[in-house]
């Protein structure tokens, strides 16, 4: 009985250490001037990765390969509409699979920056508000709105039962979780910023370290005294100047970068963004030479599959698939000379140890050329119609991705008439009586075209083809289809007669694999030739092809014209012939050895329905009509004998300024008019610029456009006067360097409005390059001369 006991005994002794062990726990916080993990001194070296970009069974090659870079953390993005598709139902499978992404990076060894949102930006579909909430119209997003604050509500909850377990005070990787995001360039409410801070506390607990992230110029607006601040700001920028005034208000506290941009994204129709390797490596260097953390965003972007790529504002700027960011690490997860020069700098910063082994490469494979031999023309292949007295929008039909055609009849008119849409969200074409009319691009704002003369009872079919919803701004509220209303206009010598066109057929075609393979019947391409424009028709196009070898390949479109691809039921992402992206990158782990099933909804119609796969990818290939420059040949603006509204001098160096009319003007154009150059040179530049009203208000910049710019630097960059209200810092106008003064921008408000002020950022610069010094402001009601 003795042994017995004694043997139990010894059981139990090497039982209980395991039984009662507690959880391994862990601490994240400020201290004074540094982040203290475990109570010791932490400089967060952090890659920007969003796993939703990045194919699934990539992951873990994609964070290893930033460890290797120098590491030490992943910051990351959750995307409420990727993970809440339809209202109640979440998504945390695939690609979505957040919890399993957060433990690889703990298999890893790195830490974990948590950014649930709700708002996200990233050039995502709606800055990664799920559109189903615009299904009621007059909510109020990013504000407290009971609505959307329950919903939102509802999805922390849902990204807390994945991930809350995971935080350094349970043992896991996550060591801070960020609230909101960029809120300044929303708005100010305080109170709203604090309450998505009390979702996250009763969420996540009160252990975890919450933070906010803004700009230099606006962190203060919204900054809660409880929160960690950061932030956010580009390659190049003077860094002391950045953190200036976080210093003042908080001299003690940790100072960290929470997006320290590597490059830029890309938008159709201009061209392809690049951002100097040496200027990255410096801020970074400085940075950590200063104890300063930061997040490199982006250091691997990835791809925006399907319909998830977003579009930015004021106006409308979609963005591409490729997220390819000009990231040290590439869209295909290749490793760039970028990667390579930052890992000698970061191996400084590594604790005296080697830098971790860099893991090998996924290989590019070709593909041989092929084509798709079959079709399924559009209109001869619509779904059943829905009919409403009244335009709607995709919303209010329940769908919220694809395309919409909308159809009447039309009244007699003359040739000359004038067809109105106000608007159509994105890209339509029209039609009547199955005759191809024109299209109505919402980038270049077109929204009346010319119609022949119809006879009464005449067809008008208007395609709308959805893009991304804008993901910054204001105007994220972004209804997609026609928002407004149509109506024909004939001229009848003094007096117009105008006509509201109702009663529409309404046909919903939702961007799915199973709306396009059940959209009807498929017909060999073979039997079909070329139109008088050399395309094919609209529809959706079906093919194989054959892979010997599996490996990552590029899937070369330049014969397409605009629509999705789909390649073994994976959303590919969007095409469209203008570029500057002309491949789709596709990786080899979606790919089957032997043979490979590829969809292709087209909506203007191929010219050839070949398809090859690249090694290389073609992101830098700008096929466009219309000019980048808000001038044409040979104009010029004449000011002569206009008195200036104010003249002035704007101060050397950073930051914001602001200079006061005598009086407020009425008007709705102005010229802002650069005499000469802080440096003395012959280059101006103006990062960001606002208006002023006479109540001390900025003017919303929605509505403004560019009439005139007598210089813009637009070879190989994007440097267009329009850059001076696209809410972006990093971002500027800047003339053609050779270029003399005076130069000048002419900008339409949109509206007749009071001028009180105007409000100047010159580049970021630590030397401020192209600051202005002395300018002339005019302000008019009408336009100004322009010959």
């Amino acid at each position: 009985m003795k042994k017995i006991l004694a043997s139990l005994m010894l059981c139990m002794a090497a039982l209980t250490p395991a039984m009662a062990a507690e959880p391994a726990t862990g601490s994240f916080e400020a201290g004074k001037g540094t982040f203290l993990l475990n109570g010791e001194p932490y400089v967060v070296k952090a890659a920007e990765l969003h796993y939703p970009r990045i194919p699934e069974p990539y992951w873990d090659q994609r964070i290893k390969q930033c460890k290797a870079l120098g590491m030490n953390t992943v910051c990351l993005y959750v995307f409420w509409n990727s993970h809440e598709p339809r209202e109640g139902q979440f998504d945390f499978t695939g690609q979505n699979d957040l919890r399993k992404f957060v433990k690889l990076c703990q298999e890893n060894d790195m830490k974990v920056i948590l950014r649930p949102g709700p708002y996200v930006c990233a050039e995502w579909e709606m800055g990664g508000l799920p559109w189903w909430l615009l299904k009621k119209k007059d909510i109020r997003l990013r504000e407290n709105d009971p609505y959307f604050l329950e919903r939102v509500d509802k999805f922390q909850k849902a990204v807390a039962g994945q991930v809350g377990d995971l935080t350094v005070a349970n043992g896991g990787p996550i060591i801070m979780v960020q609230v909101e995001n960029e809120y300044g360039s929303y708005g100010i409410d305080k109170e709203y910023v604090g309450n998505i801070r009390d979702m996250l506390r009763r969420n996540f607990g009160d252990k975890v370290t919450l933070f906010q992230c803004d700009w230099s110029s606006n962190f203060l607006n919204n900054g809660l005294d409880d929160l960690f601040w950061t932030m956010n700001f580009g390659t190049g920028a003077n860094i002391d100047q950045q953190f200036a005034k976080l210093k003042q208000v908080r001299p003690d506290s940790p100072l960290m970068c929470s997006e320290f941009w590597s490059g830029w994204f890309d938008k159709w129709g201009a061209n392809h963004e690049t951002r100097p390797a040496a200027d990255m490596i410096a801020g970074i260097d400085e940075m950590l030479s200063k104890g300063i953390s930061f997040s490199l965003y982006m250091t691997h972007g990835g791809t925006n599959w399907g319909h998830w790529a977003g579009a930015n504002s004021p106006g409308f700027a979609p963005d591409v698939t490729s997220y390819d960011y000009d990231a040290p690490i590439s869209e295909s997860g290749q490793l760039t000379p970028k990667y390579h020069a930052l890992r000698k700098t970061l191996a400084k910063y590594y604790d005296g140890k080697k830098l971790p082994a860099i893991p090998a490469s996924i290989k590019a494979v070709t593909v041989p050329e092929f084509t798709l031999t079959e079709v399924a023309p559009l209109f001869a292949n619509l779904p059943e119609p829905k009919e409403d007295a009244e335009l709607k929008t995709m919303e209010e039909y329940d769908q919220g991705f694809g395309s919409i055609l909308y159809r009447t009849t039309l009244p007699a008119l003359a040739a000359g008439s004038t067809l109105t849409v106000s608007d159509a969200h994105d890209f339509a074409q029209v039609f009547v009586d199955d005759k191809y009319i024109g299209k109505l691009d919402r980038r270049l704002g077109e929204k009346e075209l010319t119609l022949p003369a119809v006879k009464e009872g005449a067809r008008l079919d208007i395609f709308v083809e959805a893009m991304g919803r804008i993901n910054f701004g204001r105007a994220i509220k972004d209804f997609k289809g026609i928002v407004g209303e149509v109506t024909v206009t004939e001229p009848r010598g003094k007096h117009n007669f105008t006509c509201k066109l109702k009663d529409w057929k309404v046909y919903n075609i939702e961007d799915t694999y199973d709306t396009y393979t059940a959209i009807g019947e498929f017909m060999p391409t073979g039997a079909f030739t070329p139109g008088a424009d050399g395309r094919l028709p609209r529809g959706v196009y079906r093919g194989t092809f054959k892979v010997n070898k599996v490996g990552d390949t590029f899937l070369d479109f330049s014969t397409w014209g605009k629509g999705l691809v789909y390649v073994n039921g994976h959303p590919m992402g969007r095409i469209w012939e203008i570029g500057p992206q002309q491949t789709l990158y596709m990786p080899g782990c979606w790919l089957k050895k032997g043979e490979n099933e590829i969809l292709v909804f087209d909506i203007l119609g191929p010219r050839d329905t070949k398809v090859a796969g690249l090694r290389e990818p073609l992101l830098d290939n700008l096929l466009v009509t219309k000019p980048l420059t808000h001038r044409l040949e040979g104009q010029t603006l004449d000011l002569g004998g206009l008195k200036p509204a104010l003249t002035g001098s704007f101060k050397g160096g950073n930051g914001w300024q602001e200079a006061s009319l005598p009086k407020p003007v009425r008007g709705r154009y102005i010229a802002l008019e650069a005499v000469d150059a802080v440096d003395g040179g012959d280059n101006a530049a103006i990062a960001e610029f606002y208006v002023v009203n006479d109540k001390g208000q900025r003017l919303v910049r929605e509505p403004w456009t560019v009439v005139y710019a007598d210089s813009e630097d637009v070879d190989g960059v994007n440097r267009s006067a329009d850059k001076m209200f696209d809410l972006q810092e990093s971002t500027y106008w800047s003339t053609v360097k050779g270029t003399p003064f005076p130069h000048v921008v002419v900008i339409d408000l949109g509206s007749v409005q009071n001028v009180g002020a105007i409000q100047y950022l010159p580049r970021m610069e630590a030397e401020v390059p192209g600051a202005i010094r002395n300018y002339r402001l005019y302000v008019s009601e009408k336009t100004f001369n322009i010959k």
